[in-house]
């Protein structure tokens, strides 16, 4: 097993940050017919890394980063009786690097931070279709919402 440790993403990592982007969209095309075709672009990375309501950090493994994710406060709608929560992005993990529950390491510091910045919920948005991203987060403690309809016409 890897010695993976966590730390803040910075603009030196700029260009596997890139490459994990891509990863991400190369994940998600199938499971998204809506999905432009072409080089897609989801995040402006640095402003990610450089936004003060933004906690962005990067898993490292014999000092190359294998992951990623950030949490972004987010006001909440005035009907939710939490006035903020923690939005969860970028969950990303190299391949070769997966089954090492990296993302929960991710997701524990995440929610560290939330709670620091005493907040009382985190969401994410996950295909409905990706039964194994799911899995991975009700075993962390998250339960499904609202599910997002949509077709052609």
């Amino acid at each position: 097993m890897n010695v993976i440790s966590l730390r803040n993403a910075d603009l030196k990592d700029l260009e596997t940050l890139l490459e994990f982007e891509q990863g991400v969209i190369e994940a998600e095309r199938p499971l998204d017919p809506f999905l432009a075709q072409g080089e897609l672009f989801y995040y402006n990375i640095p402003e990610l890394i450089s936004s003060q309501q933004i906690h962005f950090i990067v898993a490292i493994s014999n000092e190359k980063l294998v992951a990623s994710g950030y949490l972004r406060l987010e006001n909440s709608e005035h009907y939710h009786k939490n006035p903020e929560h923690g939005y969860i992005g970028f969950m990303y993990v190299k391949p070769s690097f997966r089954g090492q529950k990296i993302s929960n390491l991710i997701l524990k510091s995440l929610k560290d931070w939330a709670k620091a910045k005493n907040l009382k919920e985190l969401r994410l948005d996950v295909y409905s279709n990706n039964t194994r991203a799911i899995k991975a987060y009700e075993r962390f403690g998250f339960t499904k919402s609202l599910v997002n309809m949509r077709m052609d016409i």
